[in-house]
C-alpha cells in the first residue's frame, strides 16, 4: 500500500505491493513513476529504515510475495503479509503522534490528505491458489469461494487501515496474470495462448474489488474516497495491441531463462535483452520501466478507462 500526499504534494507515502527493498523491474515501478508525478523527489523508503521524522516523508511497507492471506508466499520464504503491513502502519501512526504533540485531530487531518496505495491479491493466486503442490486452498475452495474469502479478508484489512486514519485509498485489480511469461512458459492449452482458467478466477476477485470501492464511496466509510485501478484491463489492452503502445514483444520477459524467458526469472549477472523499451515484461512476472511509466501517466491525469470513479490527480486534489 502506498500513501502519497495531496495539494503541494507534501511527501508522505505508504506502499504495500512489491518487495521490501527490491523493485522487480529494470528501473521505476508503477508506484515510483506515480510518486514522481505527485512531486516526490526520492523513492519512498522502506519501513525498516523509516523511523522518526523520516516517516513523515513516506513509508514503504511492501514485502515480496506477500498476500492478503498470511500463508501466501511461504513457499518463497519469510515475508510480511497484508495483516502485518497494516499493523506496521499502526506502529508508524503511534510514533507520529509525538510530532503532533498528542493532537489527534491534527494527526488525523494530516493522514486524511495522504494517498494510500494497495496492490494486493496477485500473490494469493500465483503463490497460493494455483500452487497445489504447496497449498491446499484450491482443494478447500472453488474459485468463487476463494475470491469471496479474499474479499472478506481484504475488506477487513482496508477497514482497519481506515480506522488508523486512511481516507484516500487506491486499490488495484489483479492484472491479467494468466498471460504473463511465467504462465505462458507452463501453459499448453488450446484456443488461447493465455491460461484463461487463471484469468477467469481473478476476474471474480476484481469484480468484487470494484464493488468494494462503490461501497466505501457510498458512505459505508464516512469521509473516505476510494479509487479502483483496473490493471486487468490495462494489461489486456497492451497485450492485445502491443504495437500501438510501442511494444514489439508482449509474451516474453526481457530477462529470464527458458520458454518465453519465463521458466526461471531474471538471475543475477544475467544478460537482459538489448532494447528494454520494446518489451512489456521485464522478467517472468513484472512489467518493464517503460510500461510502468506509461501506465502511471495514463492513470494520473487523463480520463482513463483504467481509473474509477476518478483519476489519481483528481483524488490528490480533493
Amino acid at each position: 500500500m502506498i500513501t502519497l500526499s495531496r495539494a503541494n504534494y507534501r511527501p508522505y507515502g505508504i506502499d504495500f505491493p512489491g518487495g521490501v527493498t527490491g523493485r522487480f523491474t529494470n528501473g521505476r515501478t508503477y508506484v515510483d513513476a506515480l510518486a514522481q508525478l505527485l512531486g516526490f523527489r526520492n523513492y519512498i523508503p522502506p519501513y525498516a529504515r523509516a523511523r522518526g521524522r523520516a516517516s513523515m516523508r513516506g513509508v514503504n511497507y511492501a514485502s515480496g510475495a506477500a498476500g492478503i492471506i498470511d500463508e501466501t508466499g511461504n513457499n518463497l520464504g519469510d515475508h510480511a503479509s497484508m495483516n502485518q503491513q497494516v499493523a506496521n502502519f499502526g506502529n508508524t501512526v503511534l510514533e507520529m503522534r509525538r510530532f503532533f504533540r498528542g493532537d489527534t485531530n491534527a494527526l488525523n487531518n494530516y493522514l486524511s490528505k495522504c494517498i494510500f496505495y494497495s496492490g494486493m491479491g496477485s500473490n494469493d493466486y500465483l503463490n497460493n491458489y494455483f500452487m497445489p503442490s504447496f497449498y491446499t486452498s484450491s482443494s478447500d475452495y472453488n474459485t468463487t469461494a476463494f475470491s469471496a474469502k479474499l474479499l472478506q479478508d481484504y475488506t477487513r484489512q482496508l477497514t482497519q487501515l481506515y480506522s488508523l486514519g486512511a481516507r484516500k485509498v487506491i486499490i488495484t485489480a489483479v492484472g491479467q496474470i494468466g498471460c504473463i511469461p511465467y504462465q505462458l512458459a507452463r501453459y499448453h492449452g488450446n484456443g488461447s495462448r493465455c491460461n484463461e482458467e487463471i484469468n477467469k478466477a481473478i476476474s471474480l476477485f476484481n469484480s468484487g474489488l470494484r464493488n468494494l470501492v462503490d461501497s466505501a464511496n457510498s458512505g459505508q466509510l464516512a469521509g473516505a474516497k476510494f479509487v479502483y485501478l483496473d490493471f486487468y484491463q490495462s494489461t489486456k489492452d497492451i497485450v492485445q495491441n502491443g504495437s500501438a503502445y510501442g511494444f514489439e514483444v508482449v509474451d516474453k520477459g526481457c530477462c529470464g531463462v527458458g520458454r518465453n524467458n519465463g521458466q526461471i526469472t531474471c538471475l543475477p549477472m544475467q544478460q537482459p535483452c538489448q532494447d528494454r523499451r520494446k518489451y512489456l515484461f521485464w522478467d517472468a512476472f513484472h512489467p518493464t520501466e517503460v510500461a510502468n511509466i506509461m501506465l502511471a501517466k495514463t492513470t494520473y491525469s487523463t480520463q482513463s478507462p483504467y481509473t474509477y470513479p476518478i483519476n489519481i490527480q483528481q483524488l490528490a486534489m480533493l
